[in-house]
């Protein structure tokens, strides 16, 4: 995904100078349709690299697919990641009683709570279970995965009886070889213990990513939400290396790549 300037057009429907939005791979310029660009609002937010975000997945997530509401106590795994950073503020906005994070240290924990309002947050190299077992003692009812693996496990030992999972990925084996890579979830325990799986597409509706935006708007315009992201100013060539030092989560929340 790209945010970009429209330098000519011969579409009535883009004109020059237009901020525009597309999926146009790893590239400095790209040409197509008018109908492959997305205009957007150059003056909705601080800086066009908020329309980059992964808010349409953390969104979606948590107010469609789990439908967090008042009293739920959520877990969110990969918390301090692009899609878990959001996820968390979303679930304390609608209404959760405590939102927990896991992240790969102390001081990403450290950040959940103290700057983006996590309620509790532990380092996942610690026992995930006796984590969750003393920071949710009354049971986990909404889990929103990014990681999966023993973080899986972990959310499934502290879950509430009907309790909803909200699967978005799998980064601790996705990056593993072709035998380990997206191992299918307990769902035998899952269903003892009568807890819902959910999976769900990452490929969202115009519908649900304008859910988003609104939801965002309102929420940094009453101050209710932080937006944790990281520009990195390599430009083209440094894409590749942010992109490998985001999936080791060299980084804090959403990243982009300023390219001029």
């Amino acid at each position: 995904m790209a945010i970009g300037t429209v330098l000519s057009s011969a579409s009535p429907d883009l004109r020059e100078g237009d901020l525009v939005q597309s999926m146009t791979g790893w590239s400095t310029h790209s040409a197509g349709p008018a109908a492959s660009y997305v205009k957007l609002d150059p003056d909705a937010y601080p800086d066009p690299s908020y329309y980059l975000g992964q808010g349409p997945t953390a969104y979606y997530g948590m107010a469609d697919v789990a439908k967090v509401g008042e009293g739920d106590v959520v877990f969110v795994s990969g918390a301090a990641g692009g899609v878990g950073s959001l996820a968390g503020q979303i679930a304390r906005n609608l209404g959760a009683a405590k939102v927990i994070g896991s992240a790969g240290s102390q001081a990403k924990a450290d950040y959940l709570v103290n700057e983006l309002g996590f309620d509790a947050a532990f380092d996942y190299h610690r026992d995930p279970v006796a984590a969750l077992r003393e920071l949710a003692p009354e049971g986990v009812t909404v889990f929103f995965d990014t990681v999966g693996g023993a973080l899986y496990d972990a959310a499934l030992e502290a879950a509430a009886p009907g309790a909803r999972f909200a699967l978005c990925g799998s980064l601790s084996t996705q990056l593993g070889g072709a035998a380990d890579r997206f191992p299918e979830p307990d769902r035998e325990a899952a269903l003892a213990r009568g807890v819902e799986l959910m999976p769900f597409s990452c490929h969202h509706t115009p519908d649900q990513v304008a859910a988003w935006h609104r939801h965002f708007r309102a929420a940094l315009g009453q101050g209710r939400f932080v937006y944790p992201r990281t520009v990195v100013g390599t430009g083209i060539d440094g894409v590749p290396g942010a992109f490998l030092a985001m999936l080791r989560g060299d980084y804090r929340g959403n990243v982009s790549v300023r390219l001029a």
